[in-house]
């Protein structure tokens, strides 16, 4: 059995993040079973300060178990993730050389993922089904405002309540549209496939 300890910034992934990493390990279809312990939050702002990032790591690691590896997946926000993820990798591995790490950032947010796969999520939690993907839904500001503005006004998009019920529905293969999801996919296929 792999154990994938993971770091995350909201409370959506908390919930959201193991239940999406399940569902990427049963399509590669890697004969491994996956263990995903509760994820460990950290406010980004925090996460990526000096001394945060190697202590939450070191925290993630034990979390982890001796054979286990650690994926960190946070909010690209305004920030490049071609910039940010490689420095956040560096100093991850540097805290852990001994573990399999990955960094995503998911431009500029993780519910940037649905907005790929929109059409799989027409009708589900509200959401108007007659959505349909934006062109580049990376490139959309704030992704949670574009799902608010596809919903009721009596029923807006809650974070901590939508997205681990939206991760167990959306389109993956869809989602793969999106850079930063398909790098997910790719980073989590290599966990897989070093931890056979």
């Amino acid at each position: 059995m792999l154990s994938i300890a993971t770091i995350v910034e909201g409370h959506g992934e908390v919930q959201a993040l193991p239940l999406l990493l399940r569902r990427i390990a049963r399509e590669v279809e890697v004969d491994l079973s996956v263990e995903v312990p509760r994820p460990i939050r950290v406010k980004r702002d925090k996460v990526v300060k000096a001394g945060e990032l190697e202590r939450v790591v070191e925290l993630a690691a034990r979390k982890g178990g001796t054979e286990g590896c650690i994926l960190i997946l946070l909010d690209a926000d305004d920030d490049c993730p071609r910039d940010l993820a490689p420095e956040l990798l560096r100093r991850a591995r540097e805290a852990r050389p001994d573990r399999e790490v990955r960094v995503v950032l998911a431009k500029a947010e993780y519910e940037a993922w649905f907005l790929a796969a929109a059409e799989s999520i027409a009708g589900k939690r509200g959401i108007s089904p007659s959505v349909t993907p934006p062109v580049d839904p990376e490139s959309i500001q704030s992704p949670k405002a574009w799902l608010r503005r596809h919903m009721p006004s009596d029923q807006p998009y809650r974070e901590s309540l939508d997205q681990a019920a939206l991760s167990a529905v959306f389109d993956l293969e869809a989602a793969r549209a999106a850079p930063s999801f398909d790098k997910l996919w790719r980073d989590v296929q290599a966990l897989l496939e070093a931890g056979r």
